[in-house]
């Protein structure tokens, strides 16, 4: 008899995990999908020092200036009259992501122009110029 007792409080003593297996998992999932990943534009840039420079938070498009004029977008080098269909492509999925673009100190300042142009064609919300802060 006292045996059947005993056995029937370890019985009663064990702890189900199922559901808070569940609950983990499910809330794993929620993180994963809310989280906001850092973009990369594919080319490591020297940027040039500001001392206004701000922390942009919400930024879904970087296009990349390299030291020798090229242009770098979601991890492929670009054309710059290719920019265009690019950022309009990315604004498909995101239309209220705004664009970065990271020059090189040593790049021209014509391509940035031109960059900047191709971006405003493509109707970016906002657009900024990537800078260190000093």
């Amino acid at each position: 008899m006292a045996s059947r007792l005993a056995a029937k409080e370890k019985d009663e003593a064990a702890v189900d995990m199922t559901p808070m297996l569940d609950i983990v998992f499910i809330m794993l999932i929620f993180f994963i999908v809310t989280a906001t990943f850092v973009k990369q534009s594919g080319l490591e840039v020297i940027r040039p020092e500001a001392e206004t420079a701000e922390d942009q938070r919400r930024v879904s498009i970087l296009i990349a200036i390299g030291p020798g004029d090229s242009v770098w977008m979601d991890n492929k080098e670009v054309d710059v009259r290719a920019v265009r269909a690019g950022v309009e492509k990315l604004l498909a999925e995101n239309p209220l992501g705004s664009v970065v673009i990271q020059a090189d100190q040593k790049s021209k300042s014509g391509i940035l122009m031109q960059i900047m142009d191709q971006v405003r064609q493509a109707g970016a919300p906002a657009t900024a110029i990537s800078t260190a802060k000093d």
